[in-house]
């Protein structure tokens, strides 16, 4: 199967266009849980293509050597562009790419926000320039990483912003009371036994009390970001507010935040 694709319709949702030379194996990923889900209940159109689909020559190739010599294969321009007008997919349309913008929750959220977008999915040594600045509107990084392909970046992508469209996930606070929502990483959780190898679930979450729950939460919140990931509590900084939830709760920024060293 070369190609799967959504048709049209007029409650197709968000459209998402998948460019790579494993189509098959992305719309098996895209049809995995939160995703799957979304795709049946018509939220999210999820279109997969083969970069193969308008390639000539008896093994339909769309690499080639690279001029001047160097290891490993380039991506051609002809067949990818050719892809890429016969679909005309939503845009902007960005290559994974391992010298890309870096992907963040900002930039998942100004996806979401979009009507659509799409992916190319680069493979081999990389991909010839013109695509880069003829055919691509801008390019993605999941990290500082090189892969052998765009593809399980690609799905990075696409779940991430997929998570931030409405109706996704069921229930809304679900995309905004997590990791990097409000610039500090999720306070961490519990579920039962409240008694585990003597480790004890913290007496707040136990004690009915949501308000303090929450105050508590975002305490944690605040000690975990300080201590995981201090880049992000930098460029965020510490208010009164925030100093007022951690004095309430008896914490500091060096509190490790698991059970046994803030029981409370």
């Amino acid at each position: 199967m070369a190609e799967v694709e959504v048709p049209d319709g007029p409650d197709s949702g968000m459209r998402i266009d998948l460019f790579t030379i494993f189509p098959d194996e992305l719309n098996v990923m895209c049809d995995l849980s939160v995703l799957g889900r979304a795709r049946r209940a018509s939220l999210l159109d999820l279109r997969c293509h083969d970069l193969r689909m308008a390639a000539t020559g008896a093994h339909r190739s769309v690499d080639d050597a690279p001029f001047g010599g160097g290891p490993g294969m380039i991506l051609a321009p002809e067949p990818v562009f050719a892809a890429v007008e016969m679909v005309d997919p939503p845009r902007p349309l960005l290559l994974l790419d391992a010298g890309g913008h870096r992907f963040d929750q900002a930039t998942a959220a100004e996806l979401a926000a979009g009507g659509g977008f799409s992916l190319l999915c680069g493979r081999y040594e990389g991909v010839d320039e013109r695509i880069r600045v003829a055919l691509v509107d801008g390019s993605l990084s999941v990290g500082d990483v090189v892969l052998a392909g765009g593809e399980f970046a690609a799905m990075v992508v696409v779940e991430a912003v997929a998570r931030l469209v409405p109706g996704v996930l069921g229930n809304a606070d679900s995309s905004t009371d997590e990791s990097f929502a409000s610039g500090l990483l999720e306070y961490p959780h519990w579920t039962r036994p409240a008694s585990f190898r003597d480790l004890d679930v913290p007496e707040v979450l136990r004690s009915g009390h949501h308000e303090r729950v929450a105050r508590w939460r975002r305490a944690m919140a605040l000690v975990r970001t300080a201590r995981e990931r201090p880049d992000l509590l930098a460029a965020r900084g510490l208010d009164d507010n925030d100093q007022a939830l951690l004095d309430e709760f008896g914490l500091s920024m060096s509190d490790s935040g698991v059970p046994g060293s803030s029981r409370r």
